[in-house]
């Protein structure tokens, strides 16, 4: 399992209602608090339809968010899981960096089989694939991010001084992005600025019984119609 860091204490639940949670993550791991925030949402989806539950106060990443999404998808739960992290993303049209990765992942529970994962950050590049190709000397895809003057660069090392793009180098995923981090940042109580610094990054996981709005096996095999008309899609060409 995650080892919490020496001398941290446990993540503290400091706000509670039969819906909802907010965890003080203590300066433990990303992981260990949103391991805690999924335990308790899956709990109260379960025994009241709907679990919301945040975190702030943690320094580190949570890793991939779309596990947390499918173990609550395991237990017949749609899944949201929302993280924000420090400054690494400019928004549209600026230069600056003020978004984290902020990645967002759905979890929708199956008929028989795994669940529909879908887990995706909302910028051109991850961060520490940033530290990679500067450890191993090696450039970066063209038009993934921009230098501290606002120029496109291929170099790992004048893309940390400035900025990764958004995924879809425009205005749709920097919006994404903003909700990400009102979501997982503002609501949450975590650090919105001097995100790294602070060590206070904020993460959002929600759980919903479908239950709440009809038969969950009916729902289940609406999934399962939708998807197989996605695969099943005329395909283009090649």
């Amino acid at each position: 399992g995650i080892k919490k860091p020496p001398g941290a204490p446990e993540p503290l639940v400091k706000q509670e209602t039969k819906l909802s949670a907010l965890i003080d993550g203590q300066k433990n791991s990303g992981m260990l608090a949103l391991t805690k925030a999924m335990n308790m949402a899956i709990d109260k989806a379960t025994a009241h339809g709907f679990g919301m539950v945040g975190t702030n106060n943690t320094p580190t990443s949570t890793g991939a968010i779309g596990y947390y999404a499918q173990k609550v998808a395991e237990k017949g739960l749609v899944a949201i899981v929302l993280a924000q992290s420090p400054e690494f993303m400019a928004p549209h049209g600026a230069k600056q960096a003020i978004f984290g990765t902020n990645p967002i992942a759905v979890g929708i529970p199956r008929a028989g089989t795994a669940p529909m994962v879908m887990d995706m950050a909302t910028c051109a590049y991850p961060y520490f694939g940033l530290l990679e190709a500067r450890t191993a000397g090696r450039s970066i895809p063209s038009g993934v991010a921009i230098d501290a003057d606002g120029n496109d660069t291929t170099d790992p090392n004048e893309a940390i001084k400035g900025a990764i793009k958004t995924f879809d180098g425009g205005y749709k995923g920097s919006h994404l992005a903003l909700c990400v981090e009102l979501l997982a940042g503002s609501l949450v109580g975590a650090a919105i600025v001097d995100k790294m610094a602070s060590g206070s990054w904020g993460n959002l996981i929600v759980a919903i019984d479908p239950e709440l709005m009809g038969d969950a096996n009916e729902f289940k095999q609406r999934v399962e119609t939708v998807l197989g008309r996605v695969k099943n899609a005329a395909k283009l060409p090649g």
